[in-house]
């Protein structure tokens, strides 16, 4: 589906597939609006780590300063941060499963986690149906995430 991308001295080999990819893709996350500031930071952290480790044609190259400085690359497409309610999280994760498009989830129940093991035993114990979700990253298509997730509101 996506075509891998490499850095090498500070170039993307395969330049040209990287900015078609960024243009026809997109990231978004979804939080639940009655959370916490830091809670809703903590999650939005926590997903687009999802979306990186899966999708490394979405990460951009290094950047540099003028005093050849260096820093981590980002990602080189839109990502955008919605606050919705329960109910409209449950129909965006229903509607990104539908697209199959690549999610990550988060669970009420990983607030009270204080590892990975735990995190993944979490989610493990409960069907989907009943997931007590409070944010998803979704990525793909910009149509697919933008049918998957409209009518919610860009967060504040």
């Amino acid at each position: 589906m996506y075509r891998r991308t490499s850095v090498q001295d500070g170039r993307v080999n395969g330049r040209q597939t990287a900015r078609m990819e960024e243009q026809r893709s997109k990231i978004a996350v979804v939080v639940r609006d009655d959370l916490a500031g830091w809670q809703r930071l903590n999650v939005t952290a926590f997903l687009v780590s999802g979306i990186a480790a899966t999708y490394p044609e979405t990460i951009g190259v290094e950047y540099e300063d003028a005093s050849d400085v260096r820093y981590l690359p980002m990602f080189g497409l839109p990502v955008l941060v919605y606050a919705a309610d329960a109910d409209a999280i449950r129909t965006a994760h229903r509607k990104a499963l539908d697209r199959e498009l690549g999610m990550a989830i988060y669970t009420e129940e990983l607030f009270a986690t204080g590892n990975d093991v735990d995190n993944r035993a979490a989610v493990r114990a409960v069907p989907t149906e009943k997931l007590a979700l409070v944010g998803i990253a979704v990525h793909g298509s910009r149509n697919a995430v933008d049918k998957t997730l409209k009518g919610l509101t860009l967060h504040p």
